[in-house]
Protein backbone atom coordinates (compact mmCIF):
# COMPACT_ATOMS: atom_id res chain seq x y z
CA UNK A 1 0.00 0.00 0.00
CA UNK A 2 1.50 3.37 -1.07
CA UNK A 3 1.28 5.94 1.72
CA UNK A 4 -0.28 9.58 0.54
CA UNK A 5 1.34 12.90 2.19
CA UNK A 6 -0.76 15.74 2.75
CA UNK A 7 2.52 17.87 3.84
CA UNK A 8 2.81 20.12 0.69
CA UNK A 9 4.45 22.86 1.73
CA UNK A 10 5.89 25.48 -0.71
CA UNK A 11 5.38 25.18 -4.57
CA UNK A 12 8.13 27.16 -6.64
CA UNK A 13 7.83 26.74 -10.34
CA UNK A 14 8.14 23.37 -10.96
CA UNK A 15 9.52 22.60 -7.96
CA UNK A 16 7.19 21.60 -5.15
CA UNK A 17 8.47 20.54 -1.09
CA UNK A 18 7.14 17.14 0.80
CA UNK A 19 7.52 17.62 4.36
CA UNK A 20 7.79 14.61 6.93
CA UNK A 21 8.52 12.02 4.18
CA UNK A 22 9.61 8.37 4.77
CA UNK A 23 11.57 5.86 2.46
CA UNK A 24 11.94 7.40 -0.46
CA UNK A 25 15.01 7.75 -2.67
CA UNK A 26 16.33 10.04 -5.30
CA UNK A 27 14.70 9.91 -8.90
CA UNK A 28 11.38 8.39 -7.80
CA UNK A 29 8.61 9.03 -9.67
CA UNK A 30 5.57 10.53 -7.55
CA UNK A 31 1.73 10.95 -8.24
CA UNK A 32 0.16 14.56 -7.10
CA UNK A 33 -3.64 14.21 -6.52
CA UNK A 34 -5.47 17.29 -6.91
CA UNK A 35 -8.67 18.34 -4.86
CA UNK A 36 -10.65 17.85 -8.51
CA UNK A 37 -8.91 14.29 -8.72
CA UNK A 38 -6.78 15.39 -11.41
CA UNK A 39 -3.30 13.80 -11.56
CA UNK A 40 0.20 15.11 -11.81
CA UNK A 41 3.68 13.29 -11.85
CA UNK A 42 6.44 14.47 -10.59
CA UNK A 43 10.36 12.74 -9.76
CA UNK A 44 12.39 13.33 -6.67
CA UNK A 45 15.41 15.84 -7.36
CA UNK A 46 16.54 16.11 -3.52
CA UNK A 47 15.93 14.12 -0.05
CA UNK A 48 17.28 15.92 2.97
CA UNK A 49 16.26 13.97 6.27
CA UNK A 50 12.25 13.78 5.59
CA UNK A 51 11.92 16.84 3.31
CA UNK A 52 11.51 15.91 -0.05
CA UNK A 53 12.43 18.29 -3.18
CA UNK A 54 10.38 17.24 -6.10
CA UNK A 55 9.88 18.45 -9.84
CA UNK A 56 6.73 18.07 -11.80
CA UNK A 57 6.23 17.31 -14.68
CA UNK A 58 3.26 19.18 -15.80
CA UNK A 59 2.54 22.97 -14.46
CA UNK A 60 1.93 23.90 -11.12
CA UNK A 61 -1.43 25.81 -11.85
CA UNK A 62 -4.09 24.62 -9.72
CA UNK A 63 -2.13 22.81 -6.79
CA UNK A 64 -4.07 23.15 -3.48
CA UNK A 65 -1.44 22.97 -0.83
CA UNK A 66 -3.90 21.99 1.92
CA UNK A 67 -5.84 20.06 -0.01
CA UNK A 68 -3.92 18.07 -2.70
CA UNK A 69 -1.94 15.13 -1.67
CA UNK A 70 1.20 13.40 -3.08
CA UNK A 71 2.04 9.33 -3.21
CA UNK A 72 5.14 7.73 -4.01
CA UNK A 73 5.57 4.47 -6.54
CA UNK A 74 8.85 3.55 -4.99
CA UNK A 75 10.73 3.37 -8.69
CA UNK A 76 12.20 5.43 -10.73
CA UNK A 77 10.92 5.82 -14.43
CA UNK A 78 10.65 3.13 -16.27
CA UNK A 79 10.33 1.84 -19.97
CA UNK A 80 8.07 -0.93 -21.29
CA UNK A 81 10.28 -2.91 -23.58
CA UNK A 82 9.28 -4.95 -26.73
CA UNK A 83 10.20 -5.83 -30.03
CA UNK A 84 6.86 -4.87 -30.53
CA UNK A 85 8.60 -1.05 -30.27
CA UNK A 86 9.46 -0.99 -33.49
CA UNK A 87 7.65 0.79 -35.88
CA UNK A 88 6.05 2.82 -33.57
CA UNK A 89 6.37 6.21 -31.93
CA UNK A 90 6.65 7.34 -28.52
CA UNK A 91 6.62 10.53 -26.51
CA UNK A 92 8.77 11.74 -24.48
CA UNK A 93 8.13 9.73 -21.40
CA UNK A 94 7.56 6.40 -23.65
CA UNK A 95 3.72 6.88 -24.19
CA UNK A 96 2.70 6.01 -27.66
CA UNK A 97 2.07 8.88 -29.36
CA UNK A 98 1.10 7.12 -32.98
CA UNK A 99 -2.86 6.23 -32.06
CA UNK A 100 -1.69 2.54 -31.42
CA UNK A 101 -2.35 0.37 -28.17
CA UNK A 102 0.24 0.25 -25.50
CA UNK A 103 3.34 -1.80 -25.99
CA UNK A 104 2.70 -5.56 -24.22
CA UNK A 105 5.69 -5.34 -22.42
CA UNK A 106 8.25 -8.22 -22.03
CA UNK A 107 9.81 -6.25 -18.99
CA UNK A 108 10.38 -2.65 -17.79
CA UNK A 109 13.66 -1.42 -17.48
CA UNK A 110 14.74 1.86 -15.12
CA UNK A 111 15.60 4.62 -18.14
CA UNK A 112 19.16 5.42 -16.19
CA UNK A 113 20.05 1.93 -16.85
CA UNK A 114 24.00 0.98 -16.10
CA UNK A 115 27.23 2.41 -17.29
CA UNK A 116 28.85 -0.28 -19.57
CA UNK A 117 31.63 -2.13 -17.66
CA UNK A 118 34.89 -0.76 -19.96
CA UNK A 119 36.60 -4.78 -18.81
CA UNK A 120 33.28 -5.83 -21.01
CA UNK A 121 33.95 -3.52 -23.89
CA UNK A 122 34.50 -5.06 -27.48
CA UNK A 123 36.62 -2.82 -29.38
CA UNK A 124 34.65 -1.10 -32.73
CA UNK A 125 36.23 -1.70 -35.63
CA UNK A 126 33.38 -2.53 -37.87
CA UNK A 127 32.23 -0.51 -40.51
CA UNK A 128 28.43 0.74 -40.92
CA UNK A 129 27.51 1.96 -44.57
CA UNK A 130 25.73 5.52 -44.33
CA UNK A 131 25.28 5.90 -47.42
CA UNK A 132 26.87 9.83 -47.00
CA UNK A 133 29.90 10.15 -49.08
CA UNK A 134 31.91 12.48 -46.56
CA UNK A 135 31.26 10.09 -43.56
CA UNK A 136 32.09 7.16 -45.07
CA UNK A 137 34.71 7.90 -47.11
CA UNK A 138 36.53 10.28 -45.08
CA UNK A 139 34.81 10.38 -41.41
CA UNK A 140 33.94 6.58 -41.65
CA UNK A 141 31.59 5.88 -38.77
CA UNK A 142 32.44 2.13 -37.03
CA UNK A 143 30.02 -0.40 -35.17
CA UNK A 144 29.65 1.00 -31.60
CA UNK A 145 31.29 4.13 -32.35
CA UNK A 146 29.86 7.36 -30.63
CA UNK A 147 30.04 10.10 -33.95
CA UNK A 148 28.41 13.71 -32.96
CA UNK A 149 27.07 15.82 -35.84
CA UNK A 150 28.13 19.68 -35.02
CA UNK A 151 25.51 21.83 -36.58
CA UNK A 152 24.48 25.53 -36.40
CA UNK A 153 21.52 27.02 -36.24
CA UNK A 154 19.07 26.97 -38.96
CA UNK A 155 21.68 24.21 -40.76
CA UNK A 156 20.05 21.13 -42.09
CA UNK A 157 21.60 18.88 -39.86
CA UNK A 158 17.19 17.22 -39.46
CA UNK A 159 17.38 16.41 -43.15
CA UNK A 160 21.30 14.47 -42.29
CA UNK A 161 19.57 12.64 -39.68
CA UNK A 162 16.73 11.74 -41.63
CA UNK A 163 18.87 10.56 -44.36
CA UNK A 164 21.37 8.38 -41.89
CA UNK A 165 18.15 7.08 -40.55
CA UNK A 166 17.13 5.82 -43.48
CA UNK A 167 20.14 4.36 -45.49
CA UNK A 168 22.31 3.05 -42.35
CA UNK A 169 23.43 -0.50 -42.24
CA UNK A 170 26.44 -2.92 -41.29
CA UNK A 171 27.73 -4.75 -44.76
CA UNK A 172 28.64 -8.26 -44.69
CA UNK A 173 26.41 -8.62 -41.83
CA UNK A 174 23.09 -10.90 -41.30
CA UNK A 175 22.03 -9.81 -37.87
CA UNK A 176 19.10 -7.41 -37.52
CA UNK A 177 20.14 -3.44 -37.77
CA UNK A 178 17.28 -0.88 -35.86
CA UNK A 179 17.43 2.58 -35.68
CA UNK A 180 16.63 4.23 -32.23
CA UNK A 181 15.48 7.94 -33.00
CA UNK A 182 14.48 10.64 -30.25
CA UNK A 183 13.55 14.39 -31.57
CA UNK A 184 14.91 16.94 -28.08
CA UNK A 185 13.06 19.73 -28.20
CA UNK A 186 11.67 20.31 -31.55
CA UNK A 187 8.87 21.96 -33.15
CA UNK A 188 5.67 20.55 -34.51
CA UNK A 189 7.35 20.87 -38.20
CA UNK A 190 10.53 19.11 -37.50
CA UNK A 191 8.40 16.66 -35.67
CA UNK A 192 6.13 16.11 -38.63
CA UNK A 193 9.15 15.73 -41.02
CA UNK A 194 10.42 13.05 -39.27
CA UNK A 195 7.87 10.82 -38.80
CA UNK A 196 6.40 11.77 -42.20
CA UNK A 197 9.66 11.40 -44.12
CA UNK A 198 10.38 7.55 -42.20
CA UNK A 199 6.55 6.38 -42.94
CA UNK A 200 7.15 7.36 -46.64
CA UNK A 201 10.28 5.45 -46.79
CA UNK A 202 9.44 2.80 -45.18
CA UNK A 203 12.76 3.27 -43.21
CA UNK A 204 9.59 3.74 -39.89
CA UNK A 205 9.43 -0.40 -39.34
CA UNK A 206 12.76 -0.64 -38.27
CA UNK A 207 12.70 2.41 -36.18
CA UNK A 208 11.15 3.12 -32.47
CA UNK A 209 10.93 7.09 -32.47
CA UNK A 210 10.65 8.84 -28.94
CA UNK A 211 9.36 12.48 -29.77
CA UNK A 212 9.51 15.44 -27.53
CA UNK A 213 8.17 18.56 -28.69
CA UNK A 214 9.63 21.68 -27.31
CA UNK A 215 6.27 22.85 -25.73
CA UNK A 216 6.71 19.96 -23.51
CA UNK A 217 7.61 19.96 -20.61
CA UNK A 218 11.30 20.64 -19.90
CA UNK A 219 11.49 17.53 -17.23
CA UNK A 220 10.53 15.33 -19.85
CA UNK A 221 13.28 16.87 -22.18
CA UNK A 222 15.41 15.07 -20.01
CA UNK A 223 14.00 11.57 -19.49
CA UNK A 224 13.76 11.54 -23.49
CA UNK A 225 17.00 10.65 -24.74
CA UNK A 226 17.54 8.10 -21.81
CA UNK A 227 14.30 6.62 -23.33
CA UNK A 228 16.02 6.20 -26.55
CA UNK A 229 18.82 4.36 -24.77
CA UNK A 230 16.75 2.32 -22.71
CA UNK A 231 14.99 0.97 -25.80
CA UNK A 232 18.82 0.52 -27.86
CA UNK A 233 20.07 -1.53 -24.93
CA UNK A 234 16.98 -4.10 -24.75
CA UNK A 235 17.46 -4.32 -28.68
CA UNK A 236 21.16 -4.83 -28.85
CA UNK A 237 21.64 -6.79 -25.96
CA UNK A 238 18.68 -8.69 -25.20
CA UNK A 239 17.70 -9.06 -28.97
CA UNK A 240 21.54 -9.16 -30.27
CA UNK A 241 20.67 -6.44 -32.99
CA UNK A 242 22.50 -3.62 -34.59
CA UNK A 243 21.64 -0.29 -33.08
CA UNK A 244 21.93 3.03 -34.48
CA UNK A 245 21.02 5.52 -31.76
CA UNK A 246 20.44 9.29 -33.02
CA UNK A 247 20.13 12.29 -30.74
CA UNK A 248 18.82 15.32 -31.52
CA UNK A 249 19.34 17.97 -30.40
CA UNK A 250 21.28 18.03 -27.40
CA UNK A 251 21.85 21.32 -27.22
CA UNK A 252 17.55 21.28 -26.52
CA UNK A 253 18.70 19.10 -23.37
CA UNK A 254 21.16 21.00 -22.18
CA UNK A 255 19.07 24.13 -21.63
CA UNK A 256 16.35 22.10 -19.82
CA UNK A 257 19.11 20.32 -17.52
CA UNK A 258 20.27 24.35 -17.15
CA UNK A 259 16.05 25.10 -16.38
CA UNK A 260 16.50 22.44 -13.78
CA UNK A 261 19.22 23.63 -12.03
CA UNK A 262 18.73 27.02 -12.39
CA UNK A 263 14.83 25.73 -10.37
CA UNK A 264 17.05 24.30 -7.52
CA UNK A 265 19.40 27.21 -7.57
CA UNK A 266 22.86 25.28 -8.08
CA UNK A 267 25.67 27.34 -8.38
CA UNK A 268 26.05 27.98 -11.96
CA UNK A 269 29.50 26.64 -14.32
CA UNK A 270 29.98 27.84 -17.62
CA UNK A 271 27.46 29.66 -19.33
CA UNK A 272 25.10 29.16 -16.94
CA UNK A 273 24.97 25.62 -17.24
CA UNK A 274 25.46 22.93 -14.18
CA UNK A 275 29.13 22.00 -13.08
CA UNK A 276 27.86 18.08 -13.54
CA UNK A 277 26.95 18.85 -17.44
CA UNK A 278 29.85 17.03 -18.35
CA UNK A 279 29.16 13.89 -16.15
CA UNK A 280 25.36 14.09 -17.25
CA UNK A 281 26.38 13.76 -20.94
CA UNK A 282 28.90 11.30 -20.67
CA UNK A 283 26.30 8.93 -18.35
CA UNK A 284 24.34 9.04 -21.73
CA UNK A 285 27.09 8.55 -24.40
CA UNK A 286 28.89 6.15 -22.52
CA UNK A 287 26.01 3.56 -22.86
CA UNK A 288 26.79 3.07 -26.45
CA UNK A 289 29.67 0.34 -27.44
CA UNK A 290 29.89 -2.89 -28.05
CA UNK A 291 30.07 -6.07 -25.56
CA UNK A 292 32.37 -9.07 -25.28
CA UNK A 293 28.74 -11.15 -24.22
CA UNK A 294 26.66 -10.08 -26.99
CA UNK A 295 26.56 -10.00 -30.19
CA UNK A 296 24.47 -6.81 -30.57
CA UNK A 297 25.93 -3.05 -30.48
CA UNK A 298 24.89 0.70 -30.03
CA UNK A 299 25.94 2.93 -32.18
CA UNK A 300 25.38 6.28 -31.44
CA UNK A 301 24.84 9.80 -33.31
CA UNK A 302 24.38 12.67 -31.28
CA UNK A 303 23.53 15.79 -33.25
CA UNK A 304 23.76 19.75 -31.33
CA UNK A 305 23.66 23.02 -33.05
CA UNK A 306 26.41 25.08 -31.42
CA UNK A 307 25.06 28.61 -30.43
CA UNK A 308 26.39 30.93 -33.01
CA UNK A 309 28.13 28.44 -34.60
CA UNK A 310 31.09 28.36 -31.38
CA UNK A 311 32.74 25.14 -31.45
CA UNK A 312 34.05 25.90 -27.91
CA UNK A 313 30.76 26.54 -26.26
CA UNK A 314 30.36 23.87 -23.41
CA UNK A 315 27.99 21.33 -25.22
CA UNK A 316 30.05 20.74 -28.01
CA UNK A 317 33.27 20.83 -26.31
CA UNK A 318 32.43 18.73 -23.29
CA UNK A 319 31.18 16.21 -26.40
CA UNK A 320 34.18 16.24 -28.48
CA UNK A 321 36.03 15.04 -25.16
CA UNK A 322 33.49 12.25 -24.37
CA UNK A 323 33.03 11.29 -28.11
CA UNK A 324 35.11 9.56 -30.85
CA UNK A 325 35.34 12.52 -33.03
CA UNK A 326 32.86 14.48 -34.84
CA UNK A 327 31.50 15.57 -37.78
CA UNK A 328 30.73 19.48 -38.83
CA UNK A 329 28.25 20.80 -40.73
CA UNK A 330 29.33 24.74 -42.24
CA UNK A 331 27.48 27.66 -42.84
CA UNK A 332 29.80 28.56 -45.93
CA UNK A 333 29.08 25.45 -47.75
CA UNK A 334 25.30 25.51 -46.64
CA UNK A 335 25.56 29.00 -48.55
CA UNK A 336 26.85 27.99 -52.00
CA UNK A 337 24.14 25.53 -51.97
CA UNK A 338 25.72 21.74 -50.52
CA UNK A 339 24.32 19.09 -49.50
CA UNK A 340 25.04 17.89 -46.90
CA UNK A 341 27.20 20.66 -45.82
CA UNK A 342 29.72 18.50 -44.26
CA UNK A 343 33.20 20.46 -44.06
CA UNK A 344 35.49 17.56 -44.05
CA UNK A 345 38.64 19.16 -43.17
CA UNK A 346 37.63 19.91 -39.05
CA UNK A 347 35.81 16.52 -39.00
CA UNK A 348 37.42 13.62 -37.66
CA UNK A 349 36.34 9.92 -36.70
CA UNK A 350 39.11 8.58 -33.78
CA UNK A 351 38.29 5.36 -35.08
CA UNK A 352 38.33 5.62 -39.06
CA UNK A 353 41.42 3.40 -39.39
CA UNK A 354 39.56 0.71 -37.48
CA UNK A 355 37.13 0.20 -40.01
CA UNK A 356 38.33 0.37 -43.27
CA UNK A 357 40.57 -1.43 -45.89
CA UNK A 358 40.30 -4.99 -46.92
CA UNK A 359 38.01 -7.08 -45.91
CA UNK A 360 35.80 -4.23 -44.49
CA UNK A 361 35.56 -1.82 -46.94
CA UNK A 362 38.64 -1.72 -49.81
CA UNK A 363 42.06 -1.83 -49.75
CA UNK A 364 42.38 1.41 -51.17
CA UNK A 365 40.14 3.12 -48.79
CA UNK A 366 43.26 4.19 -46.12
CA UNK A 367 45.15 5.80 -49.12
CA UNK A 368 42.66 7.42 -51.07
CA UNK A 369 41.01 8.53 -47.68
CA UNK A 370 44.35 10.48 -46.78
CA UNK A 371 45.24 11.82 -50.36
CA UNK A 372 41.98 13.09 -50.71
CA UNK A 373 41.81 15.21 -47.74
CA UNK A 374 45.75 16.53 -48.32
CA UNK A 375 44.30 17.91 -52.13
CA UNK A 376 41.08 18.77 -50.71
CA UNK A 377 43.32 21.39 -48.24
CA UNK A 378 45.80 22.08 -50.36
CA UNK A 379 43.32 23.08 -52.94
CA UNK A 380 41.36 25.56 -50.70
CA UNK A 381 44.83 27.01 -49.89
CA UNK A 382 45.00 27.71 -53.74
CA UNK A 383 41.65 29.24 -54.10
CA UNK A 384 42.66 31.54 -50.88
CA UNK A 385 45.72 32.80 -52.53
CA UNK A 386 43.42 32.79 -55.88
CA UNK A 387 41.40 35.56 -54.23
CA UNK A 388 44.07 37.74 -52.83
CA UNK A 389 46.74 38.18 -55.80
CA UNK A 390 44.55 36.92 -58.49
CA UNK A 391 44.74 33.54 -60.76
CA UNK A 392 47.92 34.51 -62.64
CA UNK A 393 49.91 33.75 -59.19
CA UNK A 394 49.04 30.64 -59.27
CA UNK A 395 51.40 27.48 -60.58
CA UNK A 396 49.97 25.06 -63.00
CA UNK A 397 49.79 22.50 -60.59
CA UNK A 398 48.40 24.62 -58.22
CA UNK A 399 45.18 25.35 -60.43
CA UNK A 400 44.68 22.12 -60.74
CA UNK A 401 44.60 21.58 -56.95
CA UNK A 402 41.86 24.53 -57.18
CA UNK A 403 40.12 22.73 -59.54
CA UNK A 404 40.18 19.86 -57.61
CA UNK A 405 38.53 21.82 -54.55
CA UNK A 406 35.68 23.28 -56.22
CA UNK A 407 34.77 19.42 -58.07
CA UNK A 408 35.46 17.97 -54.80
CA UNK A 409 32.83 19.94 -53.21
CA UNK A 410 30.27 19.83 -56.19
CA UNK A 411 30.42 16.13 -56.63
CA UNK A 412 31.67 14.37 -53.35
CA UNK A 413 30.03 16.55 -51.05
CA UNK A 414 26.61 18.01 -52.81
CA UNK A 415 25.29 14.30 -53.15
CA UNK A 416 21.79 15.52 -51.98
CA UNK A 417 19.70 13.94 -49.20
CA UNK A 418 18.11 10.97 -51.50
CA UNK A 419 21.09 9.72 -52.74
CA UNK A 420 22.19 6.41 -51.17
CA UNK A 421 25.80 5.58 -52.55
CA UNK A 422 27.83 2.35 -51.76
CA UNK A 423 31.16 2.29 -50.28
CA UNK A 424 32.02 1.33 -53.61
CA UNK A 425 30.40 4.26 -55.20
CA UNK A 426 32.12 6.79 -53.04
CA UNK A 427 35.46 5.35 -53.29
CA UNK A 428 35.36 5.20 -57.22
CA UNK A 429 34.41 8.98 -57.01
CA UNK A 430 37.33 9.61 -55.37
CA UNK A 431 39.42 8.50 -57.61
CA UNK A 432 37.76 10.11 -60.30
CA UNK A 433 38.42 13.03 -58.48
CA UNK A 434 42.34 12.29 -57.78
CA UNK A 435 42.51 11.84 -61.85
CA UNK A 436 42.42 15.36 -62.15
CA UNK A 437 45.55 15.59 -60.36
CA UNK A 438 48.87 13.75 -61.93
CA UNK A 439 49.91 10.48 -60.87
CA UNK A 440 52.87 11.91 -59.52
CA UNK A 441 51.04 14.37 -56.54
CA UNK A 442 49.43 10.65 -55.65
CA UNK A 443 52.12 10.36 -52.91
CA UNK A 444 49.84 8.95 -50.05
CA UNK A 445 48.84 5.61 -51.83
CA UNK A 446 50.21 2.93 -52.89
CA UNK A 447 51.88 2.41 -56.52
CA UNK A 448 49.87 -0.79 -57.20
CA UNK A 449 46.54 0.91 -56.13
CA UNK A 450 47.12 3.61 -58.36
CA UNK A 451 47.89 1.31 -60.99
CA UNK A 452 44.76 -0.49 -60.24
CA UNK A 453 42.45 2.09 -59.54
CA UNK A 454 43.08 5.19 -61.21
CA UNK A 455 40.99 5.76 -64.45
CA UNK A 456 43.12 5.26 -67.23
CA UNK A 457 43.00 8.83 -69.09
CA UNK A 458 42.43 8.32 -73.27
Amino acid sequence: MLREYRTIREVAGPLMLVKNVIDVSYDELGEVQLPNGDIRRCKVLEVNGNDVLVQLFESSAGINLAQSKVRFLGHGIELAVSEDMLGRVFDGMGRPKDGGPEILADERRNINGMPMNPAARDYPDEFIQTGVSTIDGLNTLVRGQKLPIFSGSGLPHAQLAAQIARQAKVLNNDAQFAVVFAAIGITFEEADFFISDFKKTGAIDRTVMFVNLASDPAIERISTPRMALTAAEYLAFKKNMHVLVILTDITNYAEALREVSAARKEVPSRRGYPGYLYTDLASMYERAGRTLESEGSITMIPILSMPEDDKTHPIPDLTGYITEGQIILSRELYRKGMQPPVDVLPSLSRLKDKGIGAGKTREDHAGTMNQIFAAYARGKEAKELMTILGEAALSDIDKLYARFADEFESKYVNQGYNENRSIEETLNLGWELLSILPASELKRIKPEFIEKYLPKKD
